[in-house]
């Protein structure tokens, strides 16, 4: 949350990774044997370098049907507030980063799935919270 509103960072894959050059938010895997929290904590802190003061579920399970691996995978949505004063630190599968308005990020991410997220998050966290839904919808940080 910003004076002007809610942002989003998204992230350039690089030249080296697949889909190169496609705008996205943070995802990643989550490891046999990992909790969802602790995968989406951990691929913050990996592509980012940054660690939320909140984090929020989205109530949101999207699937992806994995045609290599004949698998389907479900993920879990999140949603991370940062110290806006914070300095990003991309990992090695990016090559630029941009805090753009939710609706300005929505149109620059490659995957639908993602600006149906994003709808999510301007639509939950309008306020900077959850308002009503805050208790259920924010997630305990470990420490």
């Amino acid at each position: 949350m910003v004076a002007g509103g809610l942002e989003a960072l998204v992230l350039r894959r690089g030249p080296a990774v697949r889909c190169s050059g496609a705008w996205e938010t943070v995802h990643g895997h989550i490891e046999p044997g990992e909790a969802p929290v602790a995968a989406a904590l951990r691929e913050l802190a990996e592509e980012t370098g940054l660690t939320p003061i909140r984090l929020y579920n989205l109530s949101r399970v999207e699937s992806f049907y994995l045609h290599r691996l004949d698998q389907v995978a479900l993920i879990p949505c999140f949603a991370a507030v940062v110290d806006p004063t914070a300095a990003t630190r991309l990992s090695a599968e990016h090559d630029d980063a941009r805090w753009l308005p939710i609706d300005r990020a929505a149109t620059e991410v490659a995957w639908p799935r993602e600006r149906r997220a994003l709808a999510d998050v301007a639509i939950l966290l309008a306020g900077g919270e959850a308002g009503p839904l805050d208790d259920v919808l924010r997630v305990d940080l470990p420490g």
